[in-house]
């Protein structure tokens, strides 16, 4: 089907699931479809329910990287980063603030979801900076995406801004991350260790 179809026949068959009242299993390897149609989620990877809730639960509190990059579009942006005390190591020049101690110290892999970055005014509020050059600028009208690399690290990301702030590849880009709203995830299983560090 085409885009415009889709979300018309997505409507459709939930509209005719409430009105039957019946309940439904519905299987897609689309999360917007996941995520606008279901009132709980079972995502599964290669036969296993890798977590079962709402949403919501599930885009909000993932509890592995799996589930993570599944839910959400564009998906989280997943970069190696070793745990130092109350600091996060990306690389050998960016330290972010380590919200709290829960988990080890040591390797680890850091998830941040694109629309959890925010442009950097000249006054930083004591949230964690960071500096990517631009490599494409994908204006959406309601929001912008922008692909680039942190300085330092070989991993491409994305960020995801509101409006069109008239940004130009090749060019430095500021921004900063609130410390609540960063995901970290064991390198060894995937998981995030006792759920540590929380996105409301």
């Amino acid at each position: 089907l085409d885009a415009k179809l889709r979300v018309q026949m997505r409507l459709e068959i939930r509209k005719l699931q409430k009105r039957l009242n019946v309940t439904s299993l519905y299987v897609t390897h689309d999360q917007v479809e996941a995520m606008t149609m279901a009132d709980r989620l079972i995502v599964l990877n290669g036969g296993i329910a890798e977590q079962i809730g709402t949403p919501m639960e599930i885009y909000n509190d993932p509890a592995s990287q799996f589930v993570a990059g599944f839910i959400g579009s564009p998906a989280m942006n997943f970069l190696p980063v070793e745990l130092k005390g109350s600091e996060i190591h990306l690389g050998e020049n960016v330290v972010l603030p380590r919200p709290d101690h829960l988990g080890h110290d040591g390797q680890a892999t850091l998830g941040i979801r694109p629309e959890h970055f925010q442009l950097i005014d000249g006054d930083e509020n004591g949230l964690a900076p960071l500096t990517m050059d631009i490599d494409i600028v994908e204006p959406l009208g309601s929001d912008t995406l922008v692909h680039g690399r942190v300085k330092g690290l070989a991993d491409d990301i994305v960020v995801r801004l509101p409006d069109d702030p008239h940004l130009d590849p090749g060019k430095p880009l500021k921004v900063q991350v609130r410390p609540e709203t960063l995901y970290l995830f064991d390198p060894a299983n995937a998981h995030r260790p006792r759920r540590a560090l929380h996105c409301p």
